[in-house]
Order: structure tokens, then sequence, then C-alpha cells
């Protein structure tokens, strides 16, 4: 073929992007430049012209405080797209800035974009259309496990196991892998969201207050935990009460809120435990060595860590950044695509390997 200049400079310039789309925040890497989004995964609607009003951060702000003629949607639920056209219009928005980022105009991007282990054919096409739709030139699935433990540098294409207990907002991932290969894994719509509808249940229950998902997860980042603290917090907390309607503020304990969120933290205890009993005596040696990586905006829960090594005898470590942890994974295969498109995910009509 002969040396055509255009398609070089096309190559030259191209634009490689990496989206760990998750039900909380939705974050971008672009190759060369690192992460260039991290907004919430909110998007406010006017219902009457079926119109984006704003995207991620800006969004959130309004929630619980937009007129009846708005609403705002996650259009994201447990690591899956629940609407279609607003996720379209979300990446859309997202690459949109990323491009206006460039001093030059570049094509159409490349983009990867991390799913949970055990989701079904429907929901990885959902995933595919929606980041086709948005603009990319081609799209590529990776399993949000593989592309977390790519981030946190764990050896996964060594003989040696390594486990990584990704906590997302909708789903917690957890995998064991060894030889490039995953041994034994879990996938569990328990993570951020769950803790902070525990909160809401317990402050409804003990104290008939009435308070909304973003200060319940104000309250689960400031003083949740999964560990005793040294010293134990306390914290202010307004809402209304259910039995008068009127406003109230009530001061809680640090202890009363890891008591709210020990059911969920339980569970995903549990869930790593299952995945270990599954795994050869020889993987569960070498983890004794390199130990259990935490990784998700989930491994920030103030004495997570702690809590997992008392539980399972074994050294569990919060990775650096672990919430760009997906992103910075995924961005990685696009360094040596030859070798690293293996861990890519394929579709059941034409892998997504190969299509552009």
């Amino acid at each position: 073929m002969a040396f055509n200049p255009l398609n070089w400079l096309l190559g030259l310039f191209s634009l490689d992007i990496a989206i760990d789309l998750g039900t909380a925040n939705t974050l971008v890497y672009a190759r060369g430049k690192g992460i260039v989004i991290n907004e919430p995964s909110w998007v406010t609607i006017d219902k009457r012209l079926r119109q984006p009003l704003a995207i991620g951060l800006e969004a959130k702000e309004m929630v619980g405080r937009t007129p009846s003629s708005v609403i705002v949607v996650r259009p994201i639920r447990d690591g899956v797209i629940s609407e279609f056209d607003v996720t379209q219009i979300m990446l859309e928005y997202f690459i949109g800035k990323v491009h206006e980022q460039s001093v030059v105009p570049l094509p159409r991007p490349r983009v990867i974009v991390g799913i949970p282990t055990g989701v079904t054919e429907v929901e990885k096409r959902a995933v595919y259309d929606a980041v086709m739709a948005s603009g990319a030139r081609q799209a590529f699935l990776i399993e949000e496990p593989i592309a977390a433990a790519l981030g946190a540098g764990l050896p996964i294409n060594e003989v040696r196991g390594s486990m990584v207990v990704d906590i997302g907002g909708g789903t917690t991932e957890v995998a064991v892998m060894s030889m490039s290969g995953v041994v034994a894994s879990r996938s569990l719509r328990i993570a951020g969201d769950e803790m902070d509808q525990d909160i809401v249940q317990f402050m409804r229950n003990k104290y008939n207050l009435l308070i909304g998902e973003g200060v319940a997860e104000q309250t689960k980042w400031q003083i949740g935990s999964a560990y005793p603290l040294q010293p134990e917090k306390t914290m202010e907390i307004r809402g209304r009460n259910l039995v008068n309607g009127l406003p109230e503020t009530v001061e809680v304990s640090s202890i009363e809120i890891r008591e709210a969120l020990s059911g969920s933290v339980q569970v995903i205890i549990d869930t790593v435990r299952d995945a270990l009993d599954e795994i050869p005596p020889e993987i569960v040696a070498d983890l004794m060595d390199i130990g259990i990586c935490l990784a998700g905006g989930g491994a920030l829960l103030q004495g997570l860590a702690e809590r997992l090594t008392d539980e399972l005898k074994l050294r569990v470590w919060v990775a650096e950044d672990p919430l760009t942890c997906v992103a910075r994974g995924a961005a990685i295969v696009f360094e040596d695509f030859d070798i690293l498109s293996r861990y890519l995910v394929g579709l059941e009509r034409g892998s997504t390997r190969h299509h552009a």
C-alpha cells in the first residue's frame, strides 16, 4: 500500500480514550493527558422538550431542587445502562469536552469502556452501542476488575496469583487472576449506593429523620467506617422530621454510622471470602505475599482495609488513587494494543476487537 500522508497524520493525532462509566462518577482518561474528566453520572432533563439542561457536577447539584418540569436522571444503575438515550447524551458531552481541550481538530476517538463482570449480552451491547452513537470511531469493552488490576499495577500476566476488589457506586467486583486469566470472580450489586441507602434507612428508623442520598453520601465519607476509629467522630445531619414534618438537626456518631453500614460491609467481606474458598492453595500462598488490592471509590471508606485484613487474615491494601484505577487500567491497553487486547471483551455478534 502506498504511503498516505493524510492517514499518517490521522494516526499521529488520533485520540484514544478510556472511560470508567460508573454509577456514581464517570471518569475519562485521554492517552497522553491522564484523567481529563471526573464528574458525577447525572443528567438534568427538561421533561417537555426532552433536552438536557445540565450534565455532570452541575446536574448533581440540582438533585432535590428542580421544578416539576425538570428531572435529574442517573442513566447508569448497578454499573449498567438504564437510560440509553440519556447515557448517549452524557457520553457525547464528555467526549466533546475532551476534543475541546485539544489544540488541533482530531478524528473520532477509539474508546475503551469498563463494564462489570457477569453482565448480559444485552447490557454489553447497550454500552457498546451508546459509545458508538456518541461519536467513537471504534469501541472496546473491558471487565472492570481486569482494568482495575492493570491500573493498580498488579502482575496479572505472571504465574503468581493476584486479587483485586473493586468497589464502585453500583457494583463490587472481586477477581483472582493468574497468567493473564481470571481464576475466580464475583460480581455483587452492593456497593457505595447501597451504603448510602443504609444510612438513609438508619436515620429514618432511629431518628424519624428523612434525609436525601446526597446527605447520606456526605455522611458516609465524613464519619462512615468499617472498623473502629481512633478517635471516633460525630456529625450534625439535617433533614425533615417524619412525625411533625418540620426541619430538624440530629448529631450522630461514627459508631452509629458504622452500625448502619455493617450489613453491606459484611456482604462484601463474605463475597471476598467465597472467592478465596474457590481458588487453589498455591494462589492463596501467593496472596499471603502480595496481599489483596482494594480499588474503586468504595476503597476510600475509612477502616475498610483494616476490617478486611482482620477478617480474612491476609494483608489488604488500597491502590494508589483507587478512584481512577479502572480508567487508568483501561488506557494501558492502548499502550500495547496488539498484546493487551486479549483482555478485551467480545460481543456475540461480531467481536468488539474488530469492529471499526
